[in-house]
């Protein structure tokens, strides 16, 4: 007699990748909220220390010390880790466009757009020739430090990594110069303020000192706490400055993107996950998400208590992509990299102060 067994019941693909990946998730998702609960305290948010650039160095730590000592733990968490600083930053990169709107751009007129686009591309140019040339630092490094000073700091850098498919811990030290040199400017720009009320050389008073801000210093967190000491004028024209120069991400990762490809010595270095014909363009989709995002956005469509809880889930999936990268940082290869990158940030805040009230100094005098 035969007897027919029957197969047993199999776990779903997704419901396995979801078990193997929970630990990671869990851990990283610790992390992230205790770096928004820190986030919140006051004094650092005075001193410009976000939740992201909280969750890094929080992850930093547990990646540096726990997972030493626990290896199996590293292990059986690897998969929720690398899930977070992929997948998760990926859509947390796409949600950030909720805090933007095309009105953004009506606030600033002309010449602010123009000046943050000539900020933005002078000092990623800067990054490449002195970083990779005079400085000697890998290519990549060398972006990474140039978006983040360029751009928006630590999310830029973290917009960029799956472009330019750098190691975490390329992408950690391009975030910490974000940190020390933003951090450095909070203090700064209040000081150039007083001066600039002598000198006069970038007009418009406070509002005009405000665009200076927004489109020079790093984070959008240390634009407010730098731009608040001047005065509330300046604070609502930083937010708004800062806030187009943000909006140029996605344009700057798509050019970004397409000069890679087309360089044949990168090409390995930068082919996209499904690409496999060489010369062929690694876009980078979640970019057009974002612009997808802020359109949605500009029409006002969504109630704002939607839009209010959509960024604090926004803000908890890009923590989560920090700490996971921080677990994934090791403290060996940051030393390594040496006082190079740290020199080429450094440069690089000099241009933005300096070239950067040039260029708010002259853009609205040729524009009229």
């Amino acid at each position: 007699m035969t007897i027919n067994v029957l197969p047993e019941p199999r776990t779903s693909a997704s419901a396995s990748a979801f078990a193997r990946m929970l630990p990671g998730l869990a851990l990283s998702g610790a992390l992230a909220a205790t770096g928004i609960a820190l986030g919140r305290i006051a004094w650092l948010q005075d001193h410009g220390f976000s939740a992201l650039t909280l969750a890094i160095v929080l992850g930093m730590i547990v990646g540096n010390t726990v997972y030493p000592w626990a290896p199996r733990w590293a292990v059986a968490s690897g998969a929720g880790v690398n899930f977070s600083k992929q997948n998760l930053l990926r859509l947390g990169v796409v949600l950030y466009g909720l805090r933007l709107t095309v009105q953004d751009i009506d606030h600033v007129g002309i010449a602010g757009v123009a000046i943050d686009t000539m900020i933005l591309g002078s000092t990623f140019a800067l990054a490449c020739l002195i970083g990779t040339r005079w400085l000697g630092l890998e290519r990549k490094t060398a972006m990474l430090i140039g978006a983040g000073s360029a751009i928006c700091g630590a999310a830029a850098v973290m917009a960029a990594e799956p472009v330019v498919k750098a190691r975490a811990e390329q992408v950690t030290v391009a975030v910490a110069t974000v940190v020390v040199f933003g951090t450095l400017a909070i203090f700064l720009y209040p000081a150039l303020f007083e001066l600039n009320r002598h000198w006069a050389l970038i007009p418009g008073g406070a509002n005009g000192f405000g665009i200076y801000v927004g489109s020079t210093i790093h984070e959008v967190a240390q634009v407010v706490a730098a731009a608040r000491s001047v005065g509330p004028d300046a604070a609502n024209s930083a937010v708004i400055a800062k806030m187009v120069r943000v909006m140029m991400l996605a344009p700057f990762l798509v050019m970004l993107s397409a000069w890679l490809a087309r360089d044949s010595t990168l090409q390995a270095l930068v082919e996209a996950e499904h690409a496999h014909a060489k010369g062929q363009l690694a876009v980078p989709w979640f970019a057009f998400g974002f612009v997808a995002v802020v359109l949605l956005n500009s029409l006002q469509w969504l109630p704002a208590s939607v839009v209010a809880v959509t960024i604090e889930i926004d803000t908890a999936l890009l923590a989560m992509a920090m700490a996971a990268l921080g677990l994934a940082t090791h403290i060996g290869a940051i030393r390594k990299a040496g006082a190079k990158p740290l020199l080429l940030a450094l440069i690089l805040f000099g241009w933005l102060i300096v070239g950067g009230a040039l260029i708010n100094r002259w853009v609205p005098a040729l524009l009229g």
